[in-house]
């Protein structure tokens, strides 16, 4: 990290959390962020759902809500963005203070409620999106919606035609009764819905799910029956989780969903259990308290094709993209993997 990225890092922490983040945005845009380009080499280089990777290391959804800098994080080092979640009509989301710096903890607790400016303004720049980036769409559904299965296929049908994928966000803690969709009859009929709708785009569009960290072991089989049945392309382990445990902020009785390290460990044990579910069935993006090298690399290992990262961001600068792209080469060189598919899931039954 360089000493600018540690002072302007340093000034943010000093406001609160949610106009930092603004004013991140804004840096970003304007040019004044790490931005090295592709990074690459044949050992990073991997294909997930069809999809071509320069590396396997992605932004989640959330940090880009209405797909602003588009521009600037396709040369920020990713190998793929996730932006959103986009809801069919604008909304504001929870009163703020909605956002909650954990620095003890190097976490996040967030209470958004999926506030965003709505499909029609995502899909108007996702339509002018960078050509050469891999770009997907975080779906979601209005709070007061009285069809929430049917939102996730409207903003799919409204923004998929320039979308590389979409993901199915049914495991936000912080719209309420959102979760209830991840139960089997309900999720397979949501599924069916949006995926009746990418089979009508016209061309092939990966559609992933992306799940909680807080199913039990027979919520998790549900989960991967159904996703089998559906045809998903790919499955994000995990989202925020409701638990607090271990946590040592003043914030951490906040409501909300919880983000950062304190989540590694119990998401890569949901990710090794769906990964020994699905028996390579259904490729793996593995998310939740990713802040270096090694712990990408213990996704991967714990069966993740590719991996996501946010919260440590806000701890670790844009920069970390890089450091974690280029550590994770060295892992997979020192253990003797020639490309990063050959480590997934060779390590998995030390998170069982």
């Amino acid at each position: 990290m360089s000493l600018l990225e540690k002072l302007g890092l340093a000034a943010l922490h000093r406001l609160d959390p949610e106009t930092a983040h603004g004013l991140a945005m804004r840096a970003l845009k304007a040019g004044l962020a790490p931005a090295p380009g592709t990074l690459t080499s044949d050992r990073l280089r991997t294909r997930v759902a069809g999809m071509t990777l320069p590396n396997p290391v992605g932004l989640a959804a959330g940090f880009d809500k209405n797909a602003e800098a588009l521009a600037p994080l396709a040369r920020a080092g990713f190998g793929f963005v996730e932006v959103g979640a986009a809801t069919p009509r604008a909304q504001q989301g929870n009163p703020r203070p909605r956002l909650f710096r954990l620095t003890e903890d190097r976490a996040a607790i967030n209470r958004f409620g999926f506030n965003n400016q709505g499909m029609d303004a995502i899909g108007t720049r996702i339509a002018t999106r960078p050509g050469d980036a891999v770009i997907g769409l975080n779906l979601g559904a209005n709070k007061d919606s009285s069809d929430r299965p049917a939102d996730f296929a409207s903003v799919l049908r409204h923004c998929g035609a320039h979308l590389d994928f979409a993901t199915v966000n049914v495991s936000s803690p912080n719209t309420e009764k959102l979760r209830d969709l991840q139960g089997k009859a309900a999720l397979a009929a949501l599924l069916t819905g949006v995926m009746e709708t990418r089979d009508a785009l016209g061309h092939p569009l990966p559609v992933f799910l992306k799940i909680a960290p807080d199913l039990d072991e027979a919520e998790l089989t549900d989960v991967a029956d159904v996703a089998r049945d559906a045809g998903i392309d790919a499955i994000i382990a995990t989202n925020t989780t409701l638990s607090r445990e271990g946590l040592q902020s003043p914030h951490r009785d906040e409501a909300g969903g919880l983000s950062g390290a304190p989540l590694f460990e119990r998401s890569t044990r949901v990710l090794a259990r769906l990964s020994a579910t699905l028996g390579g069935d259904i490729p793996l993006i593995g998310v939740g308290g990713i802040g270096n090298a090694e712990q990408a690399y213990a996704k991967i290992c714990a069966g993740a094709s590719a991996v996501q990262l946010y919260t440590a961001l806000v701890y670790g600068g844009l920069s970390l993209v890089g450091e974690i792209v280029a550590g994770l080469d060295r892992l997979l060189e020192r253990d003797g993997f020639d490309n990063v598919a050959d480590a997934v899931g060779s390590n998995r039954e030390d998170w069982l």
